[in-house]
């Protein structure tokens, strides 16, 4: 069923899929398909693959290489990158630093920048959270004094994804420690990660693997002409970024593939003498899984057209909503998975048991990835916004409460 997609809407799908299926590069399409997160170099050049054609900048203006598409096209293609399954395009170069840097940057700052952002030869991270700050954004502690045409910037960070690839960190830095509220002391600050006195240390999450780090900044020194617009006015660009930082959050894209990859995986495994596929409770949570995520592009899709209509250019309340039950249906996703695969799931036992039930091998790698992905996204109600955090704002915006 082709939801609510127009004649020119369904054939440009079938673009995008046309074209992911004949550029995407084999390797990187068959580790996604296991279950593996794609590799720096994956993602690297899967975005300029998509730059070249002129996909990658998908929501930024022509002027500054973007394709020109409409909410609804964008969201297609984000959902056809990620069903593939295809690396994601960098979220801090794209969805985040270049719309902040339309909004509020310089010509210069453009210029330098947002090229470069959108073939990823600049790999971006972000400096927001800070530890004992959580989701308190505006606690933040980290200071920048200024000397001259310089800022010394002095703290830490924390649960900075991917900072030991990134070449640059747009970071919030306390500028007005006196301000009469914490919001109206902060500045934006855009920092070169191999400035001296910026030291990056790993934080192996549960899953066993390397995304996230904390980053210590001792005396470093940052032009004055790296500050995103003016100084103490942080706060506004911190939430216009967070705005766009939202956009595709649902990742219905991914699920979807993740529900088709368990179903075919269903069919290899047994359950009581039989394909698990054929089981009666199974197919009705991979059905309900698919019910749920109907709807959820249902409300999506009302959302990305409303708020195309929007000239504010404030977010729709109704995000939250993608949010929540887009993150939900993710653990839930990864959960089927993992329990698909049994006791292959158990990573001290997939090899032993794939060979002792002569499971291929590609099912028991598959299955260990699945307890990684299962793993990691227990923070998915917690990153880009806690859970709770977007039912406050539900409640207070959409229902009155």
């Amino acid at each position: 069923m082709d939801l609510r997609l127009t004649p020119e809407e369904r054939a440009f799908r079938d673009e995008v899929r046309a074209f992911i299926r004949d550029n995407l590069p084999t390797d990187t399409r068959e580790r996604m398909r296991l279950g593996y997160s794609p590799r720096k170099q994956d993602t690297v050049a899967w975005q300029r693959i998509l730059n070249k054609k002129g996909w990658a900048a998908i929501s930024w203006p022509k002027e500054w290489g973007g394709p020109g598409w409409s909410a609804v096209q964008r969201m297609i293609f984000i959902e056809e990158n990620q069903a593939a399954p295809a690396p994601e395009l960098l979220s801090f170069n794209i969805t985040m630093i270049g719309p902040v840097l339309i909004q509020f940057g310089t010509e210069a700052q453009k210029s330098r920048f947002l090229p470069r952002a959108a073939n990823l030869d600049d790999w971006w991270c972000q400096g927001f959270s800070e530890p004992g700050a959580g989701s308190d954004l505006a606690a933040l502690k980290t200071a920048a004094k200024r000397e001259g045409d310089h800022y010394i910037v002095n703290g830490s960070k924390i649960w900075t994804s991917t900072a030991h690839n990134a070449d640059w960190c747009f970071v919030l830095v306390r500028t007005n420690p006196n301000a009469a509220k914490r919001q109206e002391g902060i500045s934006f600050l855009l920092v070169d990660m191999k400035t001296p006195g910026i030291t990056v240390r790993p934080i192996v999450s549960i899953d066993g693997a390397h995304h996230l780090n904390e980053v210590f900044f001792d005396d470093v020194k940052v032009p004055v002409e790296m500050r995103v617009y003016e100084e103490n006015r942080g706060w506004d660009v911190a939430k216009f970024l967070l705005g766009n930082e939202r956009t595709g959050i649902a990742r219905l894209g991914k699920s979807r593939e993740r529900v088709a990859a368990a179903k075919e995986a269903a069919r290899s495994v047994r359950f009581n003498g039989r394909p698990l596929i054929e089981d009666a409770a199974f197919r009705q949570r991979v059905v309900q899984l698919e019910v749920d995520m109907k709807a959820l592009q249902i409300t999506q899709y009302r959302v990305v057209s409303a708020g195309a209509k929007k000239s504010d250019g404030r977010p729709d309340p109704l995000s939250s909503v993608l949010k929540v039950k887009g993150t939900e249906l993710l653990q839930a996703t990864t959960e089927l998975a993992m329990d698909t695969a049994g006791p292959l799931a158990m990573p001290i036992w997939a090899q032993e048991l794939a060979e002792m039930a002569n499971e291929p091998d590609m099912l028991a790698e598959a299955a260990e990835q699945a307890t990684g992905n299962y793993l990691f996204l227990r923070a998915a109600s917690i990153y880009g916004g806690t859970n709770e955090i977007q039912k406050n704002i539900l409640s207070k915006a959409v229902l009155r409460l």
